[in-house]
């Protein structure tokens, strides 16, 4: 289920101070957040926001084109290691 219109996108309190405490500061230094759940803003474009996915932080660079979508969506939780099967230089 979605989140209502009335309420508004999902911006936890904690990260909308970093990023007010950046823009009035003019710094340009990465900020870290846990909040996968968070919904990307256009005050966040052009920021660097590393994302928590669990084991270590991956960077996120904002761009115009990512508005609207969630910070977990471009911090992969899961690494693929290939398929099990046959290998090609066993013998």
């Amino acid at each position: 289920m979605t989140r209502s219109v009335s309420k508004g996108p999902y911006i936890p309190n904690s990260l909308r101070r970093a990023i007010a405490k950046a823009e009035s500061s003019g710094s340009h230094s990465p900020i870290k957040t846990w909040s996968r759940a968070c919904v990307i803003t256009p005050l966040m474009v052009g920021r660097s926001i590393h994302v928590y996915n669990g084991k270590k932080f991956i960077p996120v660079s904002v761009s115009e084109d990512m508005i609207g979508h969630k910070l977990g969506e471009f911090s992969p939780t899961r690494t693929f290691h290939g398929h099990s099967g046959d290998k090609k230089g066993k013998k």
